[in-house]
C-alpha cells in the first residue's frame, strides 16, 4: 500500500464540483488529504502535478477485451495496458465473449485474468440470454451473483418482443440494469455503412437510421410496461436523441451513451476501401454528429464510452463490407473527449463527468470522487501534450483507428487503481 504524494494539480471532480489548484495524499490505498500540504507525510513517491489535472479515474462502459476467445485480436493483458495509459480504472466487457458470458465459470475466468494483469476494475457484462442467441433467457440472478454488473444480449438479436419483454421483467425483479444496443436485425440488413450519399454513390450495403429509432422505441414501450432499468449504448442518430429525451422527461429509468468516434466522424470522412472505418452503428450524418454533441452537453446522452474493439489486420483487409466492425478506441477517449472541450462543444467539467460520474451511477456504482476517505482511483493528465499515434506510442493489440499517425492532444501521465500506479 503506496503512500503517494500529488503535488501542486489542478483536481477537478464533478462529484463535488471542485476545481482547485492543490495537493492530494494517497495512504491505504484511499485519499488520506486534499488541498492543503501535510509537513508529516511520509510519501515514497511524490508525482509533480504543476500545469496537469487531477480527476477520479475514468469508466468506460463498452470495451472489449477479446478474452476469452479471440486472442488473436488481443487479450485482457494487452488491453488493460492501454486502458491504464488512457486513464481508465474501470471497464465493462459486453458478454460476447467465446464462450459468451452467459454462466459463472465464465465471469470466474475473466476475473482470474484480470487479477494476473493486475487490474482489479473489470466488470461483465452477463449475456441476457443463453448463448446470446435471443431465445432462451439466461440465469440473471446466478450472474449478478457471480459478479456481473448487468446483462445484455450485445449486438445479437432477440428472437421476439415477448421475449425481450419476459427478459426485462426478470431483470426487473432482481433489479439487474439491462444494457440495450437498439438495431432492428432485418432493418439494418447485415449493412456496414450509413443509409445515405456515400452508401449510395459506392453501392456500400447500408443500415438505415429506422433500424436503431424502431428497436429503441420498441424497448421503450417495454419499459414502460415493465420499468426495467434500461441502458441504451452506443446511440448514433438524432432521432434517437429526441425519443430518449421524451423518455427521461416522462419519469422512464432509461440512460444513454453514445462512442466517442461518433462525436468527431461522419459518413462522409469514410473511405469506402478502407475497413478501419467500418463501425456499428455506422457513421452518419453531420447533423447527427452534432445533435450527438448538444445531447452529451445537455445531458440527455449520459455519459462516453470508448467502444472499444481492437481488430487483427486481417479483420480489416478486403472489401469493406466483408471487414469487421469496431475501432480501437481505448487510447483515444481522453483526446477526443478533450477536443471537444477545446471546440466549447463541453466544458471541462462536463466532459470529466462523462466519463466518471455519470457511467457509474448508469452501473449503481459509489460515485467516484476525490473526497478523503475514499478509495483512490485517480487519473493525472497533460492537457496540452501533443502526441501522434504510431508504434511507439499505441498499446493496445489492435491498430483498427481511423486516427491513426494522426497528432491528438491530451495524455495521460499517470493512472492510480485502488491507490496503486498502475501507469506512469
Amino acid at each position: 500500500m503506496t503512500r503517494i504524494h500529488i503535488a501542486q494539480g489542478r483536481i477537478i471532480d464533478p462529484e463535488t464540483g471542485m476545481d482547485s489548484i492543490g495537493d492530494i495524499y494517497v495512504a491505504d490505498n484511499r485519499i488520506f488529504s486534499i488541498l492543503g500540504q501535510l509537513e508529516d507525510f511520509d510519501a515514497e513517491i511524490t508525482i509533480d502535478a504543476r500545469n496537469q489535472i487531477i480527476c477520479p479515474g475514468f469508466i468506460d462502459l463498452s470495451a472489449r477485451l477479446r478474452e476469452p476467445g479471440a486472442t488473436q485480436k488481443a487479450t485482457i493483458a494487452s488491453e488493460v495496458k492501454a486502458a491504464a495509459a488512457s486513464g481508465v480504472t474501470t471497464l465493462c466487457i459486453p458478454p460476447d465473449t467465446s464462450p459468451c458470458i452467459d454462466n459463472p465459470a465464465v465471469v470466474e475466468l475473466i476475473d482470474d485474468k484480470a487479477k494476473a494483469a493486475n487490474y482489479m476494475q473489470i466488470y461483465p457484462i452477463g449475456a441476457l440470454t443463453y448463448k446470446l442467441q435471443g431465445q432462451e433467457l439466461s440465469s440473471m440472478f446466478a450472474l449478478k451473483n457471480a459478479g456481473c454488473i448487468a446483462v445484455s444480449n450485445a449486438q445479437m438479436p432477440i428472437a421476439n418482443l415477448l421475449i425481450l419483454r419476459r427478459a426485462m421483467e426478470y431483470a426487473a425483479s432482481f433489479e439487474l440494469l439491462l444494457i440495450y444496443r437498439p438495431q432492428d436485425y432485418h432493418l439494418s440488413q447485415q449493412g456496414c455503412a450509413h443509409e445515405g450519399a456515400v452508401a449510395t454513390r459506392y453501392g456500400l450495403p447500408a443500415i438505415p437510421e429506422i433500424a436503431e429509432t424502431t428497436a429503441l422505441l420498441q424497448c421503450l414501450e417495454l419499459v414502460a410496461h415493465t420499468g426495467c432499468k434500461v441502458h441504451f449504448g452506443q446511440i448514433s442518430c438524432a432521432r434517437s436523441v429526441d425519443f430518449i429525451r421524451l423518455a427521461k422527461h416522462s419519469g422512464l429509468p432509461v440512460s444513454a451513451d453514445v462512442a466517442i468516434h461518433q462525436l468527431h466522424l461522419t459518413e462522409n470522412d469514410v473511405l469506402p476501401f478502407d475497413g478501419v472505418y467500418h463501425v456499428n452503428p455506422p457513421f452518419r450524418r453531420a447533423g447527427d454528429r452534432q445533435a450527438l454533441r448538444m445531447a452529451v452537453s445537455e445531458g440527455v446522452l449520459d455519459a462516453i464510452c470508448s467502444d472499444h474493439q481492437p481488430h487483427n489486420i486481417d479483420a480489416k483487409l478486403g472489401a469493406f463490407p466483408e471487414t469487421e466492425p469496431g475501432v480501437s478506441s481505448l487510447e483515444t477517449l481522453l483526446p477526443l473527449t478533450l477536443s471537444l472541450v477545446n471546440e466549447n462543444e463541453l466544458s471541462l467539467m462536463q466532459a470529466i463527468a462523462a466519463l466518471t460520474t455519470k457511467p457509474a451511477k448508469i452501473l449503481g456504482l459509489e460515485a467516484p470522487s476525490l473526497k478523503v476517505g475514499r478509495l483512490a482511483d485517480l487519473c493525472i493528465f497533460d492537457p496540452e501534450i501533443i502526441w501522434q499515434i504510431n508504434t511507439q506510442s499505441w498499446l493496445s493489440s489492435g491498430r483498427n483507428t481511423p486516427f491513426w499517425q494522426q497528432n491528438l492532444q491530451g495524455k495521460v501521465t499517470h493512472t492510480i487503481q485502488n491507490g496503486q500506479i498502475i501507469f506512469g
